[in-house]
C-alpha cells in the first residue's frame, strides 16, 4: 500500500484516502477474484500461510559403476561425456507436451508467459501445495507433481564429471557451454603446480552468469546453486599428488586395504 501525506478534514477523510481507500477495495477483491479463478473442482479450503513455498529437487546416487539421477522441477543434472554434455534430468516446464496435459486435466492453464495459472514457471515441484489441492486427483496427476522423473547411466573413462545446478544457471548459459567452461578450467594449474580447485571453477561459473546490474531482462538475476563432481582423482591440494593416476576404485579399494591392514597390525601389537 503506497504511502502518501494527506491533510485532515472534518469528515475523518480527505479526498486522496478515500481513493485510497477505493483503491484498497478494488484491489482486495481483484485478489479474491484472481484465487477463486485457480480454484477448480475438488479443490478445498482457502490458501493457508506457506502453501505457495517449495523447491525444485535434483539427487544424484553412485552405485558401484552406475549414475541414477532423479529430479523434479528445473534444477539439472548434466554429465560430460568425453567433452559432450548429457543431460541426465528433466525440466519440467509448463509449455511441455506431457506436463501441459497434467496441468489441464487438474482443471489449471499456462499462461502466455509459461506459468502454471500465471504463478509457477515450473510444472513439478516438492512443496508448493496450493497447487495440489484437487482432492479427486493422487498426487502424480496434480497440476504441480512431486512425482521424479529418472534416469540412469553406466559410467565409463569417458565420463569426466557432472554438474548439478539450478535454473539461475542454466537460463544463461546451456549444457554443453556449461560443460566447455568447465573443461577449459578443470585442468588448469596454480603456480605450484597444483590443479584448480573445483569450488574456484564453480565461483568463476557463477561471476560469468551473474547479471552486472538489474536493468536487463532478469536473466542472470536469479539465485543461483552449482556443484561439481569428478568422477576420477584430480592431483589438487585436496588429494595426495600420487592419487591424481590412480582411477576412483583403485583409491578405494587400496585405502580400504590399508585400512584393513593397520587393523591387522594393530590387533598384531595387542596380542605381542
Amino acid at each position: 500500500m503506497k504511502m502518501m501525506e494527506c491533510s485532515e478534514e472534518e469528515d475523518g477523510y480527505s479526498s486522496e484516502e478515500a481513493e485510497e481507500d477505493e483503491d484498497d477495495t478494488e484491489e482486495a477483491e481483484e485478489d479474491e477474484e484472481e484465487e477463486e479463478e485457480m480454484m477448480v473442482p475438488g479443490m478445498e479450503g482457502k490458501e493457508e500461510p506457506g502453501s505457495d513455498s517449495g523447491t525444485t529437487a535434483v539427487v544424484a546416487l553412485i552405485r558401484g559403476k552406475q549414475l541414477i539421477v532423479a529430479n523434479a522441477g528445473d534444477s539439472r543434472c548434466v554429465v560430460s561425456e568425453a567433452g559432450k554434455a548429457l543431460d541426465m534430468s528433466y525440466d519440467h516446464k509448463p509449455e511441455d507436451e506431457v506436463e501441459l496435459a497434467r496441468i489441464k486435466n487438474a482443471g489449471g492453464k499456462v499462461t502466455m508467459d509459461g506459468r502454471v495459472n500465471g504463478g509457477l514457471n515450473l510444472s513439478r515441484a516438492i512443496g508448493d501445495h496450493f497447487y495440489k489441492r484437487n482432492k479427486n486427483l493422487p498426487p502424480e496427476e496434480q497440476m504441480i507433481s512431486a512425482l521424479p522423473d529418472i534416469k540412469v547411466l553406466t559410467l565409463t573413462d569417458d565420463h569426466e564429471f557432472m554438474v548439478i545446478a539450478c535454473d539461475g544457471i542454466w537460463n544463461v548459459m546451456s549444457s554443453q557451454e556449461v560443460v566447455d567452461f568447465i573443461q577449459s578450467k578443470i585442468s588448469q594449474r596454480d603456480e605450484n603446480g597444483k590443479l584448480r580447485l573445483l569450488s574456484s571453477i564453480v565461483e568463476e561459473l557463477l561471476d560469468q552468469c551473474l547479471a552486472p546490474d538489474t536493468s536487463g531482462d532478469g536473466t542472470g538475476c536469479d539465485n543461483m546453486t552449482c556443484i561439481i563432481i569428478c568422477f576420477k582423482p584430480r592431483n589438487t591440494a585436496e588429494l595426495p599428488p600420487e592419487s591424481g593416476k590412480r582411477k576412483l576404485e583403485e583409491v578405494l579399494s587400496t585405502e580400504g586395504a590399508e585400512e584393513n591392514g593397520d587393523s591387522d597390525k594393530k590387533k598384531k601389537a595387542r596380542r605381542d
